[in-house]
């Protein structure tokens, strides 16, 4: 069942026509998505887009259900649409340098921030999943931890989001601050990654104790029976909204508000939460 996402207040945004951008040169490549099939793009014929193409840069945690819905938006529209994953503050940088058409952080801080900078539309700013953060330890927990306060015990080492870089920093950061035990946390993390999906690796391979992840990644199937994720009480959790939005520099208006209305409709629900996300109730 869907949950309703957090309300948002938006600004009025700049009075600027989408269809006063034109299309005047063709992006460069950074990587196709091969064809695939998944759910269906409702209200568009089939290769209604061929030979165009967008750039989506979008939160590296979400590369899973985006790399299918991506091969799905293309197999329905002809469309060709490239990706860009990083963390969320990298991808926030290629708005200011022009260089995606649909934004898709792994927090709504960062729609925000692209809000009032005036680099997206701010009407077309939908949400699209929650995003719930959760404690990860190898299997079988070897530092017992049961809980927020267990990060901030001496000798467990950790592995956490920059604060600068992925969402889950800046998430993890305010989690650990609101808990009272940062100061603690900062001394027991032994490395800072600049993606959510670096900390996979170390919690993987047993170098440390423990992270703060993203949920949803316990369903990718290289975690499969490899670690075990300890659940954070909401009212000690920082659940976050990922919302989807339009550049106010695309060259290809109506191409990316069909995508923009694709990768947030009801159509797409079932593989938002095939790959463990809760989908936002429209």
């Amino acid at each position: 069942m869907k949950k309703a996402c957090k309300k948002k207040t938006y600004s009025k945004s700049l009075c600027v026509i989408l269809l006063l951008l034109i299309m005047i040169s063709t992006l460069p490549i950074i990587g196709c998505i091969e064809n695939g099939s998944s759910a269906s793009v409702s209200g568009e014929s089939k290769n209604a887009f061929e030979g165009r193409q967008i750039t989506v840069c979008a939160g590296a945690g979400l590369i899973k259900p985006m790399n299918e819905l991506i091969r799905n938006f293309e197999n329905e529209t002809g469309a060709k649409v490239q990706v860009r994953y990083g963390g969320s503050a990298e991808i926030f940088g290629t708005l200011d340098s022009k260089e995606c058409d649909i934004f898709i952080p792994g927090d709504y801080y960062y729609t925000k921030q692209a809000m009032n900078r005036h680099y997206v539309f701010n009407e077309s700013v939908k949400n699209v999943t929650l995003h719930i953060p959760a404690i990860a330890v190898p299997e079988g927990n070897p530092a017992n931890v049961t809980g927020i306060k267990d990060l901030a015990k001496p000798g467990v080492k950790l592995a956490l989001g920059d604060p600068k870089g992925p969402a889950i920093g800046k998430v993890s950061e305010t989690i650990c601050a609101q808990a009272g035990i940062l100061p603690e946390i900062e001394n027991n993390t032994i490395v800072w990654t600049a993606t959510v999906n670096q900390l996979l690796i170390y919690v993987l391979s047993g170098e440390v104790d423990a992270t703060i992840i993203w949920e949803d990644m316990a369903n990718w199937g290289e975690t499969s029976g490899k670690i075990e994720l300890i659940p954070i009480p909401e009212g000690q959790n920082e659940i976050e909204t990922i919302p989807t939005a339009i550049s106010v520099y695309t060259e290809d208006p109506e191409l990316a508000e069909a995508f923009n209305a694709y990768i947030a409709g009801e159509e797409t629900a079932e593989t938002w939460e095939k790959w463990g996300f809760e989908p936002c109730a429209l």
